[in-house]
């Protein structure tokens, strides 16, 4: 297991899976300008590391994954200024997840609000404790979200739920959240880090290659007319012909082997 010291996060990598939890529980992790930054860091460590086929983020404790940006950090924001500024910087670190080669699980642990929604909407997976509650305060503060909830909340839960969770701002629980859509999965919380480590060994045992562009193809081509991501798959699809795993897939599938994907 390698662990590298961060200040407000902890980062560890074990068995191909990189562990960021974010570490702030005394104040439920929100976040801070320097949590963010360190987030960011540990993302771009995560992703530059052969070794990583899957990243886990989670938060310290078990009362939240993350409450949202700590509020007494918007003392002093102005309208047009800073406050753009600081939504951008949130989107930018967030949406490095999005663009990541590598698949990303969220093991909510607790609350999920507000900026912690947001981080979670923008993994590939989430899986609940049964505990956790989730949902878009912003507005019972006179805000909206600001770091990508109005935007992927509509592609993963449709735009009338998206618009309840925005609009009134209540917290819904793990059951409902999966009845929605919005989480994949929910285990008792004292199983969530097991079934989560069980979740993110299959994406391990994936081929790595394959599993960057099926990403790619979803996460973007939602965004873009059917004609265009279609033409987005077919130019991945294409990619993936010329690579070794695809040889080791076919060839363990006729053997009735297990692949040893390498990434190549």
């Amino acid at each position: 297991m390698g662990e590298k010291k961060y200040e407000n996060i902890i980062y560890k990598k074990e068995d191909g899976i990189a562990w960021i939890t974010l570490n702030r529980p005394h104040r439920l992790n929100t976040f801070t300008a320097e949590m963010m930054l360190e987030l960011g860091k540990a993302l771009d460590e995560a992703e530059q590391d052969k070794e990583v086929r899957c990243i886990v983020i989670t938060g310290a404790g078990d009362r939240a994954f993350s409450a949202g940006a700590d509020v007494t950090a918007f003392a002093g924001l102005k309208p047009a200024t800073t406050a753009v500024e600081a939504s951008m910087r949130g989107q930018e670190v967030i949406t490095k997840i999005e663009k990541l080669s590598k698949p990303v699980i969220a093991a909510i642990n607790g609350y999920c609000l507000g900026g912690g929604l947001e981080l979670a909407l923008a993994c590939d997976f989430r899986i609940a404790a049964e505990h956790a509650e989730l949902g878009s305060p912003e507005i019972k503060l006179g805000l909206i979200p600001g770091w990508g909830g109005t935007q992927r909340l509509v592609r993963l839960v449709g735009l009338a739920k998206a618009k309840e969770l925005v609009m009134l701002g209540d917290r819904i629980t793990a059951e409902e959240a999966l009845k929605i859509g919005l989480v994949n999965k929910v285990v008792p919380y004292d199983k969530l880090e097991e079934e989560t480590k069980k979740f993110a060994e299959k994406l391990v045992k994936g081929p790595p290659i394959a599993l960057k562009y099926a990403k790619l193809a979803l996460n973007f081509g939602a965004q873009v007319p059917l004609e265009i991501g279609l033409k987005l798959e077919s130019s991945v699809f294409g990619l993936i012909f010329s690579t070794k795993d695809l040889i080791e897939g076919v060839t363990a599938f006729m053997s009735k082997k297990e692949p040893e994907f390498k990434g190549e």
